[in-house]
């Protein structure tokens, strides 16, 4: 039951959210995108550590904060206390979907897990994303974004061959593994048109980035060697990879035979080089992939990037400019795309990253304000509970929404 008169694929349904910091808050903003209500429960007094990411000198809540949590409502429930949980409960009762990001014994530590939550609303669909996963061996294992990456083998395959494993500049782990859990989740809402019955969805970050290895996973599994770290370029296809203009880099891929003729006799003007038998497939190209990458770079050094990419493009070539994310939130490529919305944060709209998803009948909804911490709770209690203000008050009295401010 959404109080929301908002409207959206998902308007109508509840989302009870436990998560913190990145992977379930990044699941739970798509699912307020779509038109969920979305209650942020959150530590009475502190919050979502996220929000204590800051920049040195920024005294607001932090930027990471701020790109994970639009579309929310934000209450101050302590799940320590019986008063807390079982508002808990009651909130369970009402709601569609649960999500949590702890560690899989805390919530069954107070009595919130999902055995428990689904005698109170059998109907609901539990997301927890955890480490490894509740069937794991590991699963009391707490999970990080950049030991995913680590222990599945993407640090591996990350970076030039000559220098240690790298990470990704971005939390790629966490993002997946929300991707990962709000397929899980929406699977489960159609099996509940079904079967009127919700389910528990299991998704872990070392499951989520094991699997975003995708097609290169399947490398060692038949070849039973890793495939080569190749940093910006490709094992398989040459040239790909970073090329320095005159004034920064580009990316291109040129991915067969057929883009390689339009690559050197429109873009670089050396029809020549379709000539040369190093050059004539992709397995020469591979064998011979020094000589040719440094006569692509001494080409595009000439050049700025703005040039290069425009003829790559117009030759039906893929390229595109190496930007910093200042860059890239400032391209035309976003702005054309409306990409950045306005959101109101701290009493001043912002722009911030949009919602990629376009729906032609049910679109995403507008972003909402950044809620502050608790802003909320009184409201939901309310409305979705319909609790009185002397309810409210007792529970407040109990320890539910944290010690009482002096």
């Amino acid at each position: 039951m959404s109080t929301d008169t908002q409207s959206g694929p998902l308007a109508g349904l509840t989302v009870l959210d436990f998560s913190r910091v990145i992977a379930g808050p990044f699941l739970t903003q798509i699912l307020g995108d779509l038109g969920a209500l979305v209650i942020k429960v959150e530590v009475p007094g502190v919050g979502d550590d996220m929000r204590h990411y800051r920049p040195a000198g920024w005294k607001k809540d932090a930027p990471g904060f701020v790109g994970l949590n639009r579309n929310k409502k934000s209450i101050e429930i302590d799940i320590t206390t019986e008063a807390g949980q079982d508002v808990c409960r009651a909130l369970a009762e009402k709601a569609d979907i649960l999500v949590e990001n702890f560690r899989p014994d805390v919530m069954e530590r107070y009595g919130l897990h999902y055995a428990a939550m689904a005698e109170v609303n059998p109907r609901l669909i539990y997301c927890s994303i955890s480490g490894y996963g509740h069937t794991s061996p590991f699963k009391l294992v707490a999970g990080y974004d950049p030991i995913a990456q680590a222990e599945s083998g993407m640090m591996y395959l990350t970076g030039p061959a000559d220098v240690e494993p790298q990470k990704a500049g971005g939390s790629i782990g966490d993002s997946y593994t929300g991707l990962h859990a709000g397929m899980g989740v929406l699977a489960a809402l159609e099996a509940r048109h079904r079967t009127g019955r919700g389910q528990f969805v299991d998704v872990s970050l070392f499951d989520s980035m094991l699997s975003a290895l995708g097609y290169v996973a399947a490398h060692p599994q038949l070849l039973g060697v890793d495939p080569p770290r190749m940093g910006n370029k490709s094992h398989a296809l040459v040239p790909l990879g970073v090329y320095q203009c005159s004034d920064g880099p580009i990316m291109i891929v040129v991915g067969n035979d057929r883009q390689f003729e339009k690559f050197c006799r429109d873009v670089l003007k050396r029809p020549d080089m379709l000539e040369d038998p190093r050059y004539a497939s992709l397995a020469s190209r591979q064998v011979n992939r020094e000589p040719l990458e440094a006569t692509i770079d001494a080409i595009f050094r000439t050049n700025n990037r703005e040039h290069w990419v425009q003829a790559m493009r117009q030759a039906g070539v893929p390229a595109g400019s190496v930007r910093s994310p200042m860059e890239a939130v400032r391209s035309d490529e976003a702005t054309g795309r409306n990409m950045l919305a306005p959101v109101k944060f701290d009493g001043e709209m912002v722009d911030l990253v949009a919602s990629p998803i376009r729906l032609s009948d049910t679109p995403v909804v507008a972003p909402t304000e950044i809620p502050t911490l608790g802003a909320h709770t009184n409201i939901m209690m309310a409305e979705v509970l319909g609790y009185s203000v002397g309810k409210i008050a007792e529970l407040r009295a109990a320890g539910a929404f944290g010690k009482e401010k002096v």
